[in-house]
């Protein structure tokens, strides 16, 4: 630096004031707008989370002191598959590039206000078949068997326990997060219990599955089930229970199966004879779209994502417009048709 230079920069620093704080990271506020239009809608505008079908608090101090960035880039680019969790990632078929993953990491990473904990020493010294009598009284009833879900989220999802550490499971457990259905059992359980607890959500790791390789077209062709079927009756009200939309495609009835959720979802596995419309860019496919066949609008959530396709379509005129109420799950655990791949 020339003298001229370093005394003009401290000139600067006399008139304005400098300080030696780094410059806000810029991908904080352009995560902010990413997280508003994919995420918020779920897991709250704070990362509160259960604002729809329990989806987790992203926000909580305990996740966040514990979770790497690299748990919660591949979470949000790869999604937990057969979950309501979908990938968002472009290579998963979500619309988020690779940055806005980094962007959407920064935006969570300055919720946080506790010290992040170093959580990934292996955890030793436990069985799983110990473990199970544990798991059975105070797990069971909100993470179901075999940890795949329940009330609350699957964990012994592959996608997360591929880089969820014996650390990361245990703090949890032990610690639960604080302001959520999810308690702390470190003052009910012992030392080895926790220790046996872990090595049994271990036990349950599967490799992950790869993302689908080819994703819906945004052709819709002709949308329409049953083309030349009479109009579907439905009871008022936004929501149509899966029973009576199974009636009323049996009947032989006119219906648009609008798959809200992202791409790589639909591919995974969707209503035999859906249309993938993602939630976030419904406005894209406003000209294939007809106003003459009941649209049910579906998604995992089981309202999240389908409501607010619906609520664009309703306010943008569309009056034969209905969402599936409990949801996909819901549907495929009845036994009503679905598919896998990319097309209808």
């Amino acid at each position: 630096m020339s003298p001229r230079v370093g005394w003009l920069s401290l000139i600067t620093c006399l008139v304005v004031g400098c300080t030696s704080e780094s410059p806000p990271d810029p991908r904080i506020e352009e995560g902010r707008l990413l997280y508003e239009r994919y995420c918020a809608l779920c897991h709250g505008k704070k990362g509160e989370g259960y604002v729809a079908d329990n989806a987790t608090a992203l926000g909580n101090q305990e996740f966040l002191a514990t979770a790497s960035d690299e748990l919660i880039r591949r979470g949000i680019a790869r999604g937990r598959p057969g979950t309501t969790m979908s990938a968002w990632g472009k290579a998963a078929g979500g619309p988020l590039s690779d940055a806005d993953v980094d962007r959407l990491v920064a935006f969570l990473r300055a919720f946080q206000s506790k010290p992040s904990v170093d959580v990934r020493a292996p955890v030793t010294g436990g069985e799983p078949l110990r473990g199970q009598a544990v798991y059975a009284t105070f797990c069971l009833e909100c993470h179901g068997v075999e940890g795949k879900g329940q009330k609350y989220i699957s964990i012994a999802n592959p996608e997360l326990l591929a880089v969820a550490s014996d650390g990361f499971v245990r703090h949890a457990i032990e610690f639960g997060r604080p302001g959520t259905p999810m308690p702390g059992f470190g003052a009910t359980l012992t030392d080895q219990n926790l220790r046996d607890l872990t090595a049994l959500v271990r036990s349950w790791a599967k490799p992950a599955t790869e993302p689908p390789t080819e994703l819906p077209s945004k052709d819709l062709g002709n949308p329409v089930v049953n083309p030349t079927g009479p109009d579907a009756v439905f009871d008022a009200g936004p929501y149509a229970p899966a029973a009576k939309v199974k009636a009323e495609l049996d009947r032989g009835a006119r219906l648009v199966f609008l798959d809200a959720r992202a791409p790589g979802d639909y591919s995974r596995e969707h209503i035999t004879g859906a249309v993938s419309v993602p939630f976030y860019s419904v406005t894209d496919y406003f000209s294939q779209l007809p106003r003459d066949a009941t649209i049910i609008s579906y998604c995992a959530c089981p309202h999240a994502e389908s409501g607010a396709a619906a609520d664009a379509l309703v306010k943008a005129g569309w009056t034969k417009v209905k969402v599936l109420d409990e949801g996909f799950f819901h549907w495929k655990t009845q036994g009503y048709p679905t598919k896998v791949g990319a097309k209808p």
